[in-house]
């Protein structure tokens, strides 16, 4: 027997590398071509206290400390037994992506609402893709040597939740290559959240029709799916209105009313950035919780509203300004007169918003409740500014869990078999969560989620064993995890998705730029990275930064961009098959 799990994002992937740890065989399902989910744009970092960065770097956190601000960012929707667990198991968290993975989690900032420095990352890339990729690539190496234990099935769209006679959950439906198949065995969802669910039947609209019409970081996966199958099959709802409005979505001068937008990480404010109205004033504690940094860009409603960094907070986080710049979302400017002409306002404006900010440092008296800063401000000085707006970032509510990941259905009791974690389970941010804790919960109650599945197995197993009495030889069978049929067929076809022909396409043909520059529209992209030439119109669908990510770069020369974001062995790994040759010296 698998242990199914529908999500191939972090909390799906968290699961699943328990589920493998606790002897457990698992069967990962996911709707998209490519694993990762919204985990992989997470730009800030993760959480947590007590970890051994933060001993080596002399931060004086604790889990007690994170849970009293966790549980102050969640207000009256405060569950404390799982506030608990995500503030109580976060250093353990942090601690086994560094072991177990090897991953640079270094760098520690203070987001808003905390009150220490326990937000970690490493000192290049986005930290939700580095933690992400190195979960994703790890467990589909597993599905390749060891297919008996780990199944990946990509493209497969789980429609529906299968119950035994007591109201167990017994397996799942879901659609593939245009056929309904079935798996069966112990369910946990790691489907997301529903901050991009714009379809006819939208969470999003039915318990927050006033947000509809924002934008959204979230990528056109996030439609609730978990939500609306787990409901359907008796599970609770919680708190499906409280959606969190993130204050710094970036606002792309070409395009400002795109519906999608990249998230400005709240670790720009963390290292010192300051939010400017369109007179240049401050309004605003930048480090105050998301909803009410909203709220307050809402009241001012002096737009464009923006984010600007100095020299010194520019160079602390040097690579996401570096990466927003190539995008054409951030700008970089050498001097005050330049920045104040950028405003529209005179160079005497900014030089007294300066100043009065200068005071506050030095006074630590901020008419707006600052407590934190990183330092006096100059007017010569060099700055990096971006253009913010509103954005649908996150889904707090969900499905009702308990403290062991556990789906609580209707009538207050868990379901036997069916296990939530990540944004799809609800109540574990209460109203409003802090930023770092979305990778922080994925990894918690992915976590949570293995371990409870994996002790549901082993109970299961045991009463089928004792009920055979000694039936051995058909259970040790099921035991061996042997698919079904028409799972075996399926995972076939996914050991073939989830690598690329690593033989390439007719990688031996020459092209020069002029030619490359031709193929630049969505149904003809070409790209350039590290001297190969790729068509990736096929792939642009599956991308998991979206389309617009691609076609930014669409007939041009995306190396530096493309280093900045993935690992080089991405391309042979997921996209040989792209390569058509390389790009004329």
């Amino acid at each position: 027997m698998s242990t199914i799990v529908v999500g191939g994002g972090l909390a799906g992937l968290s699961a699943a590398h328990t589920l493998l740890e606790r002897g457990a065989n698992v069967l990962l399902l996911d709707k998209q071509g490519f694993m990762g989910g919204n985990s992989t744009k997470a730009t800030s970092g993760i959480n947590g206290a007590g970890t051994q960065t933060q001993q080596e770097l002399n931060i004086p956190d604790n889990a007690k400390i994170f849970f009293e601000d966790t549980k102050e960012s969640a207000r009256e929707l405060a569950r404390d037994d799982l506030i608990r667990v995500l503030t109580g198991r976060s250093g353990d968290a942090v601690n086994w992506l560094q072991a177990k993975f090897g991953l640079d989690l270094s760098k520690v900032a203070r987001l808003g609402g905390h009150s220490h420095p326990r937000t970690h990352r490493g000192g290049a890339q986005f930290p939700g893709m580095v933690i992400t990729y190195a979960q994703m690539e790890r467990l589909e190496d597993l599905a390749s040597s060891q297919p008996e234990r780990v199944k990946i099935i990509k493209k497969a769209r789980v429609t529906k939740l299968l119950k035994d006679e007591n109201g167990h959950v017994q397996g799942v439906e879901y659609t593939f290559n245009g056929k309904t198949e079935t798996a069966y065995g112990p369910v946990i969802l790691a489907t997301g959240g529903y901050a991009a669910d714009f379809t006819s039947d939208s969470l999003l609209k039915k318990h927050r029709p006033e947000y509809y019409n924002l934008p959204t970081t979230n990528g056109d996966h996030c439609t609730g799916d978990g939500h609306k199958m787990a409901m359907t099959a008796g599970a609770k709802g919680i708190d499906l209105e409280k959606v969190q409005v993130h204050p710094t979505g970036l606002v792309d001068p070409n395009e400002p009313d795109a519906k999608v937008k990249f998230l400005a990480a709240e670790a720009l404010r963390g290292v010192g950035g300051l939010l400017l109205d369109n007179t240049g004033n401050r309004f605003v504690d930048e480090l105050q919780h998301r909803d009410y940094v909203t709220g307050k860009m809402w009241e001012n409603g002096k737009f464009p509203i923006r984010l600007v960094l100095n020299g010194p907070a520019s160079k602390d986080i040097e690579w996401h300004c570096k990466h927003y710049v190539g995008r054409g979302l951030m700008k970089r400017f050498d001097s005050g007169d330049a920045l104040a002409k950028e405003f529209g306002i005179s160079p005497s404006a900014l030089k007294k918003t300066f100043e009065d900010y200068n005071q506050v440092v030095r006074t630590k008296k901020d008419p707006f409740g600052k407590k934190f800063f990183s330092g006096e401000w100059t007017y010569d000085d060099t700055f990096h500014v971006s253009m913010m707006t509103p954005v649908l970032h996150y889904t707090m509510g969900g499905l009702e869990i308990d403290d062991s990941s556990r789906v609580i259905d209707t009538n207050g009791k868990p379901i036997p078999g069916l296990f939530a974690c990540g944004e799809v389970a609800g109540g574990v941010h209460g109203a409003n969560r802090l930023g770092g804790s979305s990778l922080l919960g994925c990894v918690v109650f992915g976590r949570v989620a293995g371990d409870s599945a994996a002790a549901y197995t082993l109970q299961a197993t045991s009463a089928a064993l004792a009920k055979a009495g000694g039936r051995l030889g058909a259970i040790t069978g099921q035991l061996s995890g042997a698919p079904s049929a028409a799972a075996a067929s399926s995972s076939a076809v996914s050991k073939s998705e989830s690598k690329t022909d690593q033989s390439g396409g007719s990688g031996s043909k020459v092209y020069t730029m002029d030619e490359v520059a031709k193929h630049k529209t969505k149904d003809d992209v070409w790209v350039v990275v590290n001297g190969e030439v790729l068509n990736v119109t096929k792939f642009l669908p599956d991308h998991p930064g979206g389309e617009k990510a691609i076609m930014l770069y669409a007939g041009r020369d995306a190396t530096e961009e493309f280093n900045m974001l993935h690992d080089p062995k991405v391309i042979p790994r997921y996209a040989a098959d792209a390569v058509i040759g390389t790009i004329k010296q």
